[in-house]
């Protein structure tokens, strides 16, 4: 099983200069909640917006065409079908977690969608690239608690390919 997890603003931005253009620390546990039943795979510029990379207790996998990069703990890839083939037998959930190349190359590909809308406008220079919702049925919807740590309003979403 593939999935896309992403947060976005209402407008479809996902970043600001390769990082977050907001705090909201309810998306975090949400986003490690969701991740850690798989494993990840990103593109080497999210990898490298991680603080102290890779992501703990996840199988880490960076897709780069960048033929001399490495980085302990990571596995690197460089084609979608070698992603899918290090990953095949593991039997459990791939987690595409950005960037948008990677969100466009698995786009066919992906059965399951945790997106995490952030009822905000935010200045960036990133968007999650389209995707054709008609093919996808929402089956979990939640609000998100507004507080002093998490001050956006913010809703949890999770689709199912129809």
């Amino acid at each position: 099983m593939i999935t896309f997890v992403w947060a976005e603003d209402e407008n479809g931005l996902i970043g600001e200069k390769g990082e977050l253009p907001w705090h909201l620390p309810a998306d975090m546990q949400f986003f490690k909640r969701v991740t850690l039943t798989g494993d990840v795979v990103m593109g080497r510029k999210t990898l490298e917006s991680i603080p102290n990379p890779p992501l703990k207790k996840r199988d880490n996998f960076v897709l780069t065409s960048n033929e001399n990069f490495s980085l302990k703990g990571v596995t690197v890839c460089h084609s979608k079908q070698e992603v899918l083939e290090k990953t095949k037998e593991a039997e459990k959930p791939l987690h595409v977690i950005g960037g948008v190349s990677l969100f466009e190359l698995f786009k066919e590909d992906v059965d399951m969608l945790y997106r995490t809308v952030i009822h905000e406008s935010f200045a960036g220079d990133t968007y999650m690239p389209p995707i054709d919702y008609t093919k996808f049925e929402l089956i979990e919807e939640k609000k998100g608690h507004v507080d002093e740590k998490n001050k956006y309003p913010h809703t949890f979403q999770i689709f199912k390919r129809k």
